[in-house]
């Protein structure tokens, strides 16, 4: 099984993003159970797998954030320059 692609969490949407994020942090309480109450025996990569996506959904969230909070000065900027401009006249 080969680790998942960072572009596949890109192609989702916010909402998408967000419920894979709890999947997969509940994969990983499944997994740390399982293997706690000694159920997991073989298998032990899906830690790395699952790992793996999760830093990678996480990584994908927080750069949508950082552009949307980029984006908001931007915009704020504009408005200003539209409102001083009709201010003028």
């Amino acid at each position: 099984m080969a680790l998942p692609k960072v572009k596949e969490a890109r192609e989702l949407d916010d909402p998408a993003l967000e419920k894979a994020i709890v999947d997969t942090k509940r994969k990983l309480f499944d997994l740390r159970f399982k293997q706690a109450t000694r159920q997991l025996e073989t298998g032990l990569h899906e830690f790395k797998h699952e790992r793996h996506r999760l830093a990678q959904l996480m990584t994908v969230l927080r750069e949508r954030q950082l552009a949307a909070t980029q984006s908001e000065p931007e915009a704020m900027a504009t408005q200003a320059v539209v409102t001083s401009a009709v201010e003028e006249e």
